[in-house]
């Protein structure tokens, strides 16, 4: 169950991630709401997931999933480089996460 409250929180990590420009520096009421919400569940799912995953691994996972899930949604609803380069990093990323999935205890 610990997983998934980590997978979920870097899926809430993305979305205030994604939305945090639209925030526009917290001037923009709704949209910091929105993005006040998701950073609050994000932490608590963490919260929640290192209670089981060791820190090192839950931390690393979690800011991965965000990074990576960030960058593909900046190629595909910002327009935000598909630069070659770019693309095998965030390959790499994902690989790196999978692998402490892999050998987390």
């Amino acid at each position: 169950m610990a997983w998934w409250y980590l997978f979920s929180a870097g899926l809430f990590e993305i979305v205030w991630a994604s939305t945090l420009k639209s925030t526009d520096g917290f001037t923009r009421l709704w949209p910091s709401v929105g993005t006040g919400v998701a950073m609050l569940v994000s932490f608590v799912l963490l919260a929640e997931a290192l209670k089981t995953i060791p820190i090192g691994t839950g931390y690393a996972v979690w800011t991965g999933i965000g990074a990576a899930g960030t960058a593909l949604l900046g190629i595909v609803l910002f327009g935000e480089s598909r630069d070659l380069f770019r693309l095998l990093c965030l390959f790499m990323i994902v690989t790196g996460v999978i692998g402490l999935k892999m050998t987390a205890e």
